[in-house]
């Protein structure tokens, strides 16, 4: 029997009606641009300007140190102002380069001519994806290129396009499907010429209509690209979830996507690669949500690499008037990060910020009790997991069993658990504490090795 849907999940409020119907614009910024180094899952990027060199659009400014990494390319035109430490979106100082920005947007290249897939070998495809430093643009922002090369291309059997967006709030990817329909299938097409054996399922909740429509249009007539409208649920876009009901399968904690038959990317990451292949275009923009209760003009924008928080706001529109902003998040509501200042730039996996004018965490910190025991958390929980057992060890300081008894690394941060939570227990807060600690003592011991 066909899956329609995967194991747990939740359905929070969704808050897409500020932003949903809001057409892409550009946004270009104005002020200096900061290119933070370690923007993608492995080693950070290794600069290769220095201080006042000179940079156009679309110039490699950071090149991939070691196999998982990935090329930076500058989104503005101007001069290299400084390589110093900055704050990351999390807060922390991380190695950036800085880049004052001369308002020109003079481009190293002309990406409006379009070479066809039909001369291009698979080589050709995985070279310019590394290239254009493209990494997952839906999440922890693996490197593509790495993604793309598995042991066995043959074994490959789905090629599953998330175009989910089940965070609340966030709707720039629904509106990138209905602009750019065409286009995210020429995307698919590229890959599908990698992996013969498969077949691209463009994946999309039906909450999204719109989108929906353009890509079924986009893909008439296309025998191995079909549309697949799922129920409305959270997290209907994680990648477990996703392979749950393509392939009809769980797989192994320790096992890849690939190993499952898999191939699973973001529609931004899908269009990313369609303007890499056919135009040579790096990765420079990439869209975001401006929204909640507390932005003047909820919208979604095609925002450059590099860009401040601040100015993205302040210039779409500012804070609503006598809004009482409690909360400021890099993302959405559920696996956003909380961000102490907006004087921070934009990375590619960002794709929203979303002002709140009421602080649920800090309610539920005033309506904490003990655990009930309701077991609420066990049946929400999307990746098989016992958050009630986990919290305990956690509580009790036993990371040994948090690990290798309760698999609590498997925990992917959606939040399900905290938001079904009747006594509402931050313990997504705690699995993320846990999963620190548990790496910090790994790094800790593997550096004592070396030595």
């Amino acid at each position: 029997m066909e899956r329609t849907t995967f194991r747990g999940g939740v359905h929070p409020k969704e808050w897409k009606e500020f932003s949903k119907d809001v057409p892409l614009r550009v946004f270009d910024a104005k002020k200096d641009m900061v290119f933070v180094l370690g923007q993608h899952i492995g080693r950070p990027a290794k600069p290769i300007v220095k201080k006042n060199d000179p940079v156009k659009v679309g110039q490699i400014i950071a090149e991939a140190d070691g196999f998982v990494s990935a090329n930076i390319a500058c989104s503005c035109s101007g001069k290299v102002k400084a390589i110093e430490k900055r704050r990351n979106v999390a807060g922390a100082m991380m190695e950036c380069i800085v880049v004052e920005n001369d308002g020109q947007y003079e481009q190293i290249s002309d990406w409006t001519k379009r070479e066809e897939l039909s001369g291009l070998s698979n080589e050709d495809i995985l070279n310019r994806v590394k290239a254009a430093g493209i990494i997952g643009l839906g999440g922890a922002g693996f490197p593509t290129h790495v993604k793309l090369a598995p042991k066995d291309p043959l074994a490959i059997r789905y090629l599953i396009v998330n175009g989910a967006e089940c965070e609340p709030y966030l709707t720039c990817n629904d509106q990138l499907m209905r602009s750019k329909a065409p286009e995210i299938v020429e995307g698919v097409e590229i890959l599908l010429q990698l992996f013969q054996s498969a077949v691209g399922v463009i994946c999309i909740e039906n909450n999204k209509p719109e989108a929906i429509m353009a890509m079924e249009k986009a893909t008439a007539g296309k025998n191995n690209i079909h549309v697949k409208a799922l129920p409305t649920k959270y997290p209907q876009g994680g990648e477990r979830s996703l392979i749950q009901v393509v392939a009809g399968m769980d797989y192994p904690v320790t096992k890849l996507p690939a190993d499952a038959g898999c191939i699973v990317d973001n529609v931004g990451t899908i269009y990313a690669i369609q303007r890499a292949v056919l135009y040579n275009e790096p990765l420079i923009s990439h869209v975001m949500t401006v929204t909640g209760e507390g932005a003047a003009a909820p919208g979604n924008y095609w925002v450059r690499e590099g860009t401040s928080f601040a100015e993205l706001l302040e210039e779409t529109g500012g804070l609503k008037e006598g809004a009482e902003v409690k909360k400021l998040l890099a993302g959405g509501p559920m696996m956003g990060i909380a961000m102490s200042s907006l004087d921070v730039p934009v990375q590619k996996n960002n794709n929203g910020l979303t002002i709140l004018t009421t602080d649920e965490v800090e309610q539920a910190e005033a309506q904490q009790t003990a655990c009930l025991r309701c077991g609420r958390c066990t049946t929400v929980c999307p990746q098989g997991l016992m958050p009630q057992l986990m919290a305990s060890a956690f509580e009790f300081n036993e990371l040994e069993r948090y690990e290798k008894k309760l698999y609590g690394l498997d925990c992917i941060s959606c939040g399900c658990c905290t938001f079904i939570c009747p006594a509402r227990r931050p313990l997504t807060q705690m699995f993320k504490q846990a999963k620190a600690e548990i790496l910090a003592i790994k790094r800790a011991a593997s550096e004592g090795g070396k030595k």
